[in-house]
């Protein structure tokens, strides 16, 4: 691991002047690596001399007042749900002073434990017959998230509130419109289609937005020791969060595939149908009728993420990368056209 001096993400000097003042046991210079994944904000692992880590989160460059970026947004919802049954790392420190390095940033315990990323990662970690076992477990903790009542961490204003998909809708057809250096058709009518068939909302809860099985990090026996990525979370429709992950659990026959690498095409993981099914069972009350509506949603919500990473990426507000902006580019236009073909069907 290295400082990354030359990094336009991070100032290390500054950054380990900040840790050495602001998080107990940090002193001295620290090493930094960025860490893959994660493509919405930049992440980075922290470790001075003695071994001690932690993880630094802030907006890609260039956009650090931005409100989908907000990471101390982020870092507040981590902070709310901290003794809940939803397994969270906990916020060891905060700042919104842009001049350490860029942006505002928050940092965070690390978590050990590993992350399962793609099918080489699955294979590494996880034998075949055990894999059914960490997708139930992935499943109880998003139920776990669903039972937590808005209420008991502060968000009790955000409960009454019934039009989280129209809303949501809005919010990405704007982040669409607003900043784009190409026009994919398939996401403008797929947005349209959609809005017409809104479904009616039957429950508030505390909604993830990006919950998916990369987003964790496992523990050994197959039990999530921390869900990471919160910056999209609000109240709002539990079934989005529903949908996102059948969106995102790629079967080894899919001809698209919401992740072009999804650890989910290793050998032994259940189906989106079984999947489906394990979530049914942890959450024996929730509607599940429209199923295919908010998996429709999400696909049109992957296409519009892929595409902003692409504009980002194009634009150089990434940093490193081991993908090309024109993978994202076909990777999105793949995904759009996914998303008008399910939404048709509806």
């Amino acid at each position: 691991m290295s400082q990354h001096p030359t990094d336009p993400g991070l100032h290390s000097d500054a950054v380990s002047a900040w840790f050495a003042e602001n998080i107990d046991g940090a002193s001295g210079a620290l090493a930094f690596e960025q860490i893959a994944g994660g493509r919405s904000n930049l992440t980075y692992l922290a470790q001075n001399d003695s071994g001690s880590r932690w993880v630094l989160r802030r907006a890609p460059l260039g956009m650090g007042d931005s409100r989908s970026h907000d990471v101390l947004r982020e870092a507040g919802v981590l902070a709310r749900l901290a003794g809940t049954p939803v397994p969270v790392p906990a916020v060891a420190g905060r700042t919104s002073d842009a001049r350490i390095t860029g942006a505002p940033f928050y940092v965070m315990e690390h978590i050990d434990g590993f992350v399962l990323r793609d099918p080489a990662a699955v294979d590494a970690a996880v034998a075949p017959e055990r894999r059914h076992t960490f997708a139930a477990s992935l499943v109880s903790s998003l139920a776990d998230l669903h039972a937590v009542d808005p209420h008991d961490v502060g968000w009790g204003e955000l409960a009454a509130r019934e039009d989280y998909i129209s809303r949501q809708l809005t919010r990405w057809h704007s982040n669409w419109t607003a900043d784009r250096v190409r026009v994919l058709d398939d996401i403008g009518r797929a947005h349209d289609r959609l809005r017409e068939l809104v479904p009616a909302q039957t429950s508030a809860r505390v909604v993830h937005g990006d919950y998916r099985i990369d987003n964790c990090v496992y523990g050994p026996d197959g039990t999530i020791r921390a869900v990471l990525d919160w910056e999209l979370t609000t109240v709002g429709d539990p079934l989005a969060d529903l949908g996102q992950l059948l969106t995102y659990w790629a079967e080894p026959d899919d001809e698209v595939r919401a992740l072009q690498n999804s650890p989910t095409l290793a050998p032994g993981f259940p189906s989106r149908d079984q999947l489906f099914e394990l979530y049914i069972a942890a959450a024996p009350h929730t509607d599940v009728s429209r199923i295919d509506f908010y998996v429709a949603y999400n696909w049109w919500k992957v296409a519009c993420i892929v595409e902003n990473v692409y504009t980002r990426m194009s634009r150089g507000a990434m940093g490193a990368s081991d993908r090309s902006p024109a993978s994202f580019a076909a990777q999105a236009e793949r995904i759009a056209a996914e998303a008008w073909r399910l939404t048709r069907a509806i």
